[in-house]
């Protein structure tokens, strides 16, 4: 029996997911702690840069995670994404460019919120500021201490770290033992017991901004990268969660000390970890010191925001997306087909823009997007169901096309694609419906000159007509149900 499409948090028969957790190094099925309900933490970006392909690719895979945890297993998530807002390399740059160091987060903050905005990523449930937590942070250090699992440096730096020989376990997460790790690099290690501790709290140094600092009884200074995340999943989600996610080279040493300073304070954290690949340019991760950074406010005056997603979310999370010249391309050409289908049904039947309560979602989607997120297989069942509902038009079979499109709109919603969304109608794109209504109205015009010239047997006439569409970007196709037009985009600029 097939489950059926809800627009919300719905009660749903189970059936199993299964996710690839890094900690087992193995597929499991997911089990939520609280029925009916996730908890999710994914870590977010630093403010230090403008937002890249490579960035964002965490939050869309994550969106889609979320997306089918909602639509597909009926769960109500709760989503928190958090902002590093201060680190080493904001304060440097922020110098650097001659900046308060919180002017140049914020202005980055708001490009990473305006790059995922373009790309149809949902907003989290909760999207907290790593300096509006400076006192949970503490607290979590506190607790450290009086466990006797970190310590404040001997120099009187104003350091506190994490004794990783404290916690048997340290390392458990990336397979790791600690004889094999290099040194932590997060500070000055001659106040450190051990080379590879960790710093929970950085005292203030004299050549950083005098208002990089907060009060502590260890002395004045700002959290170390780890501990912030630690103290911010616990404000938003408890003790205990389900779901802890970001990229693969979050690993370690990010995730890892997350993890040793969570458990050794005694909260049992995350449940399962998940971790997306990279985006690599050339066979290296994508990054500004490769000079390969291709930043979204450029992409998406090159490409729609729309193709840029589907070239994000079309190859597995935890596969290494290959960035070369064409890329975008084949992205838009892919959207492009499932758009065309959508058009050539909606100007035949009207058709729901978004997914109504009953909509079919095919077996070989759901199957597909159960096992760990195979959303390059779901998308092959969509793009299979456009071939049939294509077929199904040519044969003049309208309710089958519909039935066709109502699951392709139903599919792509979950993926974040779908091109009748108004996410992708107005605004992002700049083809609002209004547009393109009266756009229909103008090419059915000439249509109807075109058909009467036909009728007079004046065929010159209607090639001309013909002719003149196509030369306006616009292909007209004749079909059992009458002639049909969609628009040809034309190749893009887009390169490596």
């Amino acid at each position: 029996m097939s489950r059926r499409w809800a627009t919300g948090p719905t009660r749903l028969p189970r059936v199993s997911l299964r996710l690839y957790d890094t900690a087992t190094r193995a597929e499991r099925e997911f089990q939520p702690l609280e029925e009916g309900k996730v908890g999710m933490y994914i870590c977010g970006l630093t403010t230090q840069g403008a937002p890249h392909i490579g960035h964002v690719r965490f939050a869309v895979a994550f969106d889609i995670l979320r997306r089918w945890l909602t639509v597909g297993h009926g769960y109500q998530v709760t989503l928190v994404r958090n902002v590093t807002d201060i680190d080493d390399k904001i304060l440097r740059k922020a110098v650097e460019a001659g900046q308060p160091w919180w002017a140049w987060s914020y202005r980055h903050e708001r490009a990473t919120s305006e790059a995922l905005d373009l790309l149809g990523v949902l907003p989290a449930t909760y999207e907290p500021r790593a300096t509006g937590h400076i006192v949970e942070m503490v607290e979590l250090m506190d607790t450290l201490v009086d466990k006797g699992h970190a310590y404040a440096a001997a120099d009187d730096s104003g350091d506190v770290y994490f004794d990783v020989r404290s916690w048997p376990e340290y390392g458990s997460l990336t397979g790791q033992s600690i004889e094999d790790m290099a040194p932590a690099e997060d500070a000055d290690p001659r106040g450190k017991r051990d080379p590879r501790d960790f710093a929970l709290w950085k005292g203030h140094k004299i050549d950083e901004p005098a208002d990089a600092q907060w009060p502590t009884h260890f002395g004045a200074g700002r959290p170390g990268w780890h501990l912030e995340c630690s103290a911010m999943a616990r404000r938003y989600l408890g003790d205990a969660f389900d779901i802890h996610g970001g990229g693969i080279d979050l690993r370690f040493p990010h995730h890892e000390n997350e993890q040793a300073q969570s458990r050794a304070a005694g909260l049992p954290f995350a449940s399962y970890w998940l971790h997306n690949a990279w985006v690599t340019v050339k066979g290296q991760k994508m990054g500004k010191s490769l000079g390969n950074a291709l930043e979204i406010r450029v992409l998406t005056e090159l490409v729609r925001p729309l193709a840029v997603r589907y070239y994000l979310s079309a190859a597995h999370y935890r596969s290494m997306i290959e960035y070369h010249e064409g890329s975008l391309r084949e992205a838009e050409a892919a959207v492009d087909r499932i758009e065309g289908f959508l058009d050539r049904v909606a100007r035949a039947r009207p058709i729901a823009a978004l997914p109504a309560p009953g909509a079919e979602l095919p077996e070989a989607f759901r199957a597909a997007m159960d096992e760990d997120l195979n959303v390059s297989g779901a998308l092959a069942v969509v793009h299979d169901t456009v071939r049939a509902g294509n077929t199904a038009l040519d044969e003049g079979d309208l309710d089958a096309a519909a039935t066709a499109a109502e699951a392709v709109v139903a599919m792509t919603d979950i993926l974040g694609v779908n091109p009748l969304s108004p996410t992708w109608r107005t605004g992002a794109t700049g083809e609002g419906d209004e547009v393109r209504e009266a756009l229909d109205a103008l090419v059915r015009e000439r249509l109807a000159a075109r058909a009467a010239a036909r009728a007079a047997r004046d065929f010159a006439a209607a090639d001309a007509i013909r002719d003149q569409l196509a030369g306006l970007g616009i292909a007209v196709e004749d079909t059992p149900a009458g002639p049909q037009w969609s628009l040809v985009r034309r190749p893009t600029d887009a390169q490596d």
